[in-house]
């Protein structure tokens, strides 16, 4: 029998991954630091009409792109002349599963399948859960989801067990824990013990689902506006949602699309704290995973992270609680849409951004979620009340997370704050060399250069810095 103890097991990771995901991710690391991003995008994952083809299968897919035209009014009374771009949302609620998360976990399971697993297993506490027990029920595989849902006092967010309900109803058996370490151990024993797919978020085959949607996105704008989006927003947290869109988006010919991260600012909460863990009313599209996820995307269940933020993020901004609860009320009033809060994240954003653009430019919101039980926004609201979070109407600048939820009084209040580019970038940089090496090469200067999009001059002063070597 094998040890199973916790050093045991964590001990064995790198063999129990690569038997659960079938990549040998050695084979594209060069250099110091470096791997070969591209190549084992290329080499692993499928392609754009391999992908549509699959999702179709499954019922995932060409998703309605819809102009939010009352709220596009709104934004307009409250510019200045000239000023107010027009929103527009890709209604990814449409998918099997209620998210655009079906579309990775569509090209998971499919390889999943091919190469003749009988389950898959994923670890989260999200849609993506939902995604990945429906895709294999279609597939007729098993599925196992690993939930953190409850705090010492066992305790469980209402989104949480909402989507462990919803996992359920696809025939999922869905395993939960307390917050902490014991996630990635449990994780990692079930991989072992069923020899089932690890159907990760983070896969060149999790990432590469999502190109899809980009690309969709590039051709249904352009078919109805004559244009590609000037502005495309992501809700970023893990980083795969923007990463994918951005590239397929790229491969779709809509190179000068900007691409915005937009994320809660949950700062000064620990995600792994059983204090902190339920004083937060959203368990993703949140600081707490997004800056993290960006600066060191390697931190994830797999070797190598095929999301990566950096490379194709132009802006990062961020919203408070009380605005996203805010927003997801004026969607349903004024446009007769109700949806969850990750998607609604990026139109608070974009309610922010149209205001300082151009009014005719566009900005597509690349995402809404399903909502409902849990994860509508009365049960999340009376949970904070629970968690002695103050919830009232105000200025949402007063917001300050776990303390909390400041819901705007007027819809001029919704302002986004943009975090410093730069400063992530230059804490990418430190989290990839400091510590970990003393000399680097000039591959991995060309490497790093692509992860951040800044000159290689740049790169070598940053790296000198930390007393690294460039040989």
């Amino acid at each position: 029998m094998k040890d199973l103890s916790y050093q045991a097991v964590m001990s064995r990771k790198n063999e129990i991954m690569k038997n659960a995901v079938g990549i040998d991710y050695s084979a594209f690391e060069y250099g110091r630091i470096a791997f070969d991003y591209e190549g084992m995008m290329e080499k692993v994952a499928y392609s754009i009409p391999q992908m549509q083809s699959i999702q179709a299968e499954t019922k995932v897919g060409n998703t309605p792109l819809l102009e939010l035209k009352n709220i596009n009014k709104l934004i307009k009374k409250y510019s200045e002349s000239g000023k107010g771009a027009r929103i527009f949302i890709k209604d990814e609620a449409a998918n099997a599963s209620g998210s655009f998360k079906a579309r990775r976990a569509a090209i998971s399971v499919y390889h999943a399948a091919k190469n003749g697993y009988k389950g898959v297993i994923a670890a989260t506490s999200g849609n993506y859960g939902a995604a990945a027990a429906s895709q294999a029920a279609q597939r007729g595989l098993k599925s196992i989801i690993v939930q953190e849902v409850f705090d010492s006092k066992k305790i469980g967010q209402p989104e949480i067990l909402e989507k462990a309900r919803k996992c359920e109803a696809f025939g999922a058996e869905v395993v939960q824990l307390t917050v902490g370490p014991e996630l990635f151990y449990m994780f990692l024993r079930l991989l072992e013990e069923t020899g089932f797919f690890n159907a990760s978020l983070y896969t060149p085959f999790g990432i590469a689902g999502i190109e899809t949607l980009g690309y969709e996105i590039a051709h249904q704008t352009m078919a109805m506006e004559n244009k590609f989006p000037d502005v495309v927003i992501a809700t970023h947290a893990g980083g795969g949602n923007l990463t994918g869109t951005a590239r397929g988006l790229i491969k779709a010919g809509a190179k000068d699309t900007k691409i915005i991260g937009a994320s809660v600012d949950l700062s000064g909460l620990h995600m792994a704290s059983d204090r902190d863990f339920n004083r937060k009313s959203f368990t993703t599209g949140h600081t707490g995973f997004g800056i993290p996820f960006a600066t060191l995307p390697d931190r994830s269940d797999v070797p190598r992270n095929a999301a990566r933020v950096l490379r194709y993020m132009d802006r990062y901004v961020l919203v408070t609680q009380g605005d996203v609860f805010y927003v997801t009320e004026m969607l349903a009033r004024l446009e007769g849409i109700e949806r969850g809060p990750a998607g609604n994240t990026s139109l608070a954003v974009a309610i922010s951004v149209a205001r300082e653009m151009d009014e005719d430019k566009i900005i597509v919101v690349q995402e809404t979620e399903y909502t409902g039980a849990g994860k509508h926004p009365m049960p999340q609201l009376t949970f904070a009340k629970q968690n002695g979070i103050e919830v009232r109407r105000g200025d949402p600048s007063q917001n300050i997370p776990g303390k909390n939820i400041v819901i705007p009084e007027s819809f001029d209040q919704l302002r986004g704050k943009d975090v410093d580019m730069i400063k992530m970038k230059d804490n990418y940089i430190r989290n990839a060399v400091e510590n970990k090496v003393t000399e680097i090469t000039m591959e991995d200067v060309d490497y790093l250069a692509q992860e951040v999009r800044l000159p290689k001059d740049e790169i070598v002063s940053r790296v000198s810095s930390y007393n690294v070597k460039i040989v």
